[in-house]
């Protein structure tokens, strides 16, 4: 099964190759389409439930920011301390 990783942040993948998640050079994209995620292990921080079901696999690596870090691009050490273990799931729609 391919992998795609969805995300915007470098940070944020620094720290999926760190723990050992996904490999450096990983696909990447910085927005998720049905196209993008239809059939395919998906990794992320959060996804809507309508494309979540199209995905194979989701993971989730979600990091609990504080309110004075939403919005602003982390550092990979904001990252660390903000993230929590991955979590995997098969979501189907009803």
């Amino acid at each position: 099964m391919k992998t795609i990783v969805v995300t915007r942040h470098p940070s944020y993948i620094r720290h999926l190759v760190n723990i050992g998640l996904i490999s450096p050079g990983a696909e990447v994209v910085a927005r998720a389409s049905p196209k993008n995620v239809r059939g395919k292990h998906v990794i992320t921080s959060g996804l809507p439930l309508h494309l979540a079901a199209l995905a194979a696999r989701l993971t989730t690596v979600p990091l609990f920011l504080p309110a004075e870090l939403r919005g602003k691009e982390l550092s990979l050490e904001e990252v660390e301390r903000t993230a929590q273990p991955p979590s995997s799931y098969v979501v189907s729609a009803a």
